[in-house]
Order: C-alpha cells, then structure tokens, then sequence
C-alpha cells in the first residue's frame, strides 16, 4: 500500500469539521490522506535521486532509483526491467538522464536511441544536454550557450563556497540541494521553468542530441510540484 500522509485543509479548519480533536492543552489538527499516485523515477546518479526524493509531496509516492554507471539505452533497458519484477503498479514513469558532448558520436546515437525507445514504451523522459546541473544553474541565470558540464561546476561551487566536482556529489550534500535552492534568495525555481521552456521550445525540431543547452526536468520538476504540500 501507498505511504499515508497526513495535512490539514484549511477551509476545513474554519468550517469546525468534527474530525478535528483536541489533545490536551496542544491541539493538531490532522487529515489523513491516502497517496493515490505512485512513479518511478530512474536516474543515473544520486544528485537527481536524492533531489526529486526532497520535494514535498502529498498525494503521490516517488520511488526513485540510482542507475549510475550504465548507458543511456541500457538505462532504458533496466527501467523496464525494474518494471516487470515489482510489485508495485507505477501510474508514471521518468527516466533522467543527460549526455557528456565530449563522449563524441557514440554518446550521441546512444542519448538519441535511449530517447526514442523510453517515449516508445511510454515513459516520460527528463533528458538534460550538457548536464543535469544545467537544471540547478537555471535557478540562477539563463544561458544560451553550450557549456560543458564544467561551466556548470564551477558556477555552483562558487555559489555554495565548495568543490562541487568533488565536494557536491557526496550523499549528505545531494541530500540538501533542494533546500539550498529553496532558501537561496539568488535562486528561483519559477525562472528556472521559464527558462528551460523556452530554451527546449528554441530547439524542439532538432534532433535530441543537437538540442543544447536544454532541460526537460522541468517536465517532472512541474508534475512533483503539483502534488506538493500546499
């Protein structure tokens, strides 16, 4: 069964509605709400897994998963495979993924292929081109150029005062990534969206691999967002 959750509603709350009780001289006031959703999100490292876990869902269950190491295609082929020995029934399914332009043409036709046989299958796929950190880095500024990864890299260790190569890739800071960019003042998710739609609607007729700088993340990072904690 789906994790529960529990929130209050407001108009409840002003309506007096007598499921509300009070405790003592601390009083909480709680609704339980059954999570009617449940997706899985495939990703090829523990940056995207621990970041989409962070979101503050309600009515949806994220399993997410860290695939790293492997081919794009490959991640597609083990996406499936995930699939067919769970028990659980996903309503969705993300892949996330993105492609190192310095890997050459091999990488190209593999981030294509991977591409077009996850849509075939019906999964939604939140590629990114150079890097998934394009995603964070549009939090800040909107850029049309295509950097490497490394741009990336250096601008988010100047920003969090730290190797980010190195130092941002641990566990214990993947963990705080969202919040970072929640409390950030220099930070908006909201421009962050409207940059990568329009980035992505600049490029869109193009082939996957020639689509750069872009990130569908914004795709999954709209749909969480609508399931959040009001």
């Amino acid at each position: 069964m789906p994790k529960r959750t529990r929130a209050i509603k407001k108009t409840d709350v002003k309506a007096q509605k007598p499921w509300l009780k009070k405790i003592g001289d601390s009083s909480y006031l709680v609704e339980e709400v059954e999570t009617n959703k449940t997706i899985l999100i495939v990703g090829e490292g523990q940056t995207e897994k621990l970041y989409f876990e962070s979101f503050p869902v309600i009515t949806l269950t994220v399993e997410a998963i860290d695939l790293k190491g492997q081919s794009k295609l490959k991640l597609i082929e083990s996406t499936t495979s995930i699939i067919e020995n769970s028990d659980t029934k996903y309503d969705e399914i993300w892949c996330v993924f993105d492609m190192d332009v310095k890997q050459g043409e091999k990488e190209f036709s593999d981030f294509d292929n991977a591409i077009t046989s996850g849509k075939s299958l019906g999964y939604k796929i939140a590629y990114s081109n150079d890097s998934f950190e394009l995603w964070f880095y549009l939090h800040f500024n909107y850029t049309e150029q295509k950097h490497h990864r490394t741009f990336y890299y250096e601008f988010l260790g100047k920003q969090w005062n730290l190797n980010y190569k190195k130092d941002g890739k641990v566990y214990k800071f993947c963990q705080t990534i969202y919040s970072k960019l929640e409390s950030d003042e220099y930070a908006s998710q909201e421009n962050a969206i409207e940059s990568a739609k329009k980035l992505f609607n600049k490029q869109s007729t193009l082939p996957y691999h020639q689509q750069n700088p872009v990130s569908l993340v914004y795709e999954l990072v709209n749909y969480l967002n609508a399931n959040k904690r009001k």
